[in-house]
């Protein structure tokens, strides 16, 4: 699951330190202290070796990190968010998605195929920031070109018979085109009404044949027919605001060179791309048995050379894996890390086990981090005009409740504080807009009303939380 990043200076990076990085992600991660440390020596490690002589710097491999811990813990968001903070391309897939070469599923270079199409993109978001003003400003000349009706051939050459009514066309001419500038700008033109040529784009219809993977074919086709990608223009009628969007947009593309973000894309890929491979404890199993398990180990041989460094064509080019950073995660509920094959074990060095959540850590995911779950509720609730109050042992008991069901039942983790939350407030929710009395106080009393009774019956309360 691909997810975009704001800009980051490299600075800013550099200078971090790992208790800093710790810090950090202490706003949106609660607990788990000792994969924090981890994450945080491993990106820094990254920025120690960028430092290195270029012949030191390629012996250097990452230190890829294998989290164990049960579900809704913080493994994936710890990922996430060091990824964010460090500005790298950043994917999430789950291991169970891929099946060995042969079987239907998806190709184990698939996810590096994905990772390279984010940085893409990310690069591209980038180069089109930069060129944002001069992409506006030629959208601007060929807005006005739209709105006013072009001068007499003889005129823009200056071959008129009388050269100085045609210099003195021109000149009218130019501050027309000055004064519909700045009624532009002004947005006095906005209601005015344009004919712009527009692409479309165009996918020709084909047959996949039998053995080749959708990527096989997304790399190829394009290149192959690349007339048949380019789509007709039409004419399309549209107001100048919307005008003024489609240029600039085309305008921008224009202004990017794409081969150099492909380039530089490749490069951010190799030296800073992080791949999350979620849900590694479903693959763990050896070969010899029956039904699913067939094509474990199978998977597990085919993820290796990826983990190990191996060179994997994209349509970008071709990317190398050795200084990608892995993070692996699973519950290792059924399986342990020793059912893995020995050489991927030996490919996540860093091991690190996440602690189960407990009452006192909900208290603190309910209120501490960015966005926390009643900082949501309440913003959410105030679009309708209720100002939303949690009392401090309202809190307490919302932890409490999400503990004990956790207990009961399956337990998972701060998840589980959603489905609490959503039956605590559901009333007050479907009410909000019809109430009178605009402001509501939540207590342990409103809580215990609420819930007690669903999480007293323990068939209900797995039925309903």
């Amino acid at each position: 699951m691909p997810i975009y990043l704001p800009a980051t200076t490299a600075t800013t990076i550099d200078s971090l330190t790992p208790r800093q990085i710790v810090s950090e992600l202490d706003r949106y991660v609660i607990g788990q202290a000792q994969a924090k440390r981890a994450v945080a020596i491993a990106l820094r490690n990254r920025v120690r070796r960028q430092k290195l002589p270029p012949e030191l710097a390629e012996e250097v491999a990452p230190k890829n990190i294998l989290m164990i811990g049960p579900t809704g813990v913080g493994k994936t968001e710890i990922a996430r968010r060091l990824a964010r903070l460090a500005q790298s391309p950043f994917i999430k897939v789950e291991a169970s998605k891929f099946t060995e070469v042969g079987y239907v599923g998806r190709d184990v270079e698939s996810m590096v195929r994905d990772l390279v199409q984010l940085a893409v993109d990310m690069v591209r978001e980038e180069r089109r920031v930069e060129v944002r003003e001069k992409a506006a400003a030629n959208a601007e000349e060929r807005l006005l070109d739209l709105l006013l009706p072009p001068p007499p051939p003889a005129v823009r050459s200056g071959a008129a018979p009388d050269p100085e009514a045609a210099r003195g066309a021109r000149e009218a001419a130019a501050r027309t085109r000055e004064r519909f500038r700045e009624q532009l700008r002004s947005g006095a033109l906005d209601g005015r009404v344009v004919e712009v040529a527009v692409r479309e784009k165009s996918m020709p219809s084909f047959e996949i044949i039998a053995g080749s993977s959708m990527d096989e074919i997304d790399i190829n086709m394009k290149d192959m027919l690349p007339g048949l990608f380019q789509g007709r223009s039409r004419k399309r009628r549209m107001k100048v605001p919307d005008a003024a969007e489609y240029l600039a947009q085309e305008e921008e593309q224009k202004l990017v060179d794409m081969e150099s973000v492909s380039r530089a894309a490749v490069e951010r890929v190799q030296q800073a791309g992080i791949i999350f491979i979620d849900e590694i404890d479903k693959i763990a199993g050896r070969e010899g048995g029956h039904g699913p398990d067939v094509s474990r180990e199978g998977v597990q041989r085919d993820i290796l050379p990826i983990v190990e460094g191996t060179t994997v064509n994209t349509k970008h080019g071709m990317v190398r894996t050795d200084h990608i950073l892995f993070v692996a995660a699973g519950a290792f509920h059924l399986a342990k890390p020793s059912d893995l094959i020995p050489e991927l074990q030996g490919r996540f060095p860093i091991r690190v086990e996440l602690e189960p959540l407990e009452t006192a850590d909900f208290v603190r995911i309910l209120t501490e981090p960015r966005g926390a779950l009643v900082t949501q509720y309440t913003a959410l609730l105030a679009t309708e005009g209720l100002d939303l109050h949690l009392t401090d042992d309202a809190v307490l008991r919302i932890a409490e409740f999400a503990s004990t069901v956790n207990e009961r039942s399956e337990n998972i983790g701060a998840r589980r504080l959603h489905t609490v939350m959503e039956r605590l407030l559901d009333e007050v929710s479907f009410e909000a807009p019809d109430m009178l009395d605009k402001r509501v106080v939540i207590d342990a009393a409103y809580v215990d009303r609420m819930l007690a009774d669903i999480v007293r019956n323990e068939d209900l309360s797995r039925y309903v939380l």
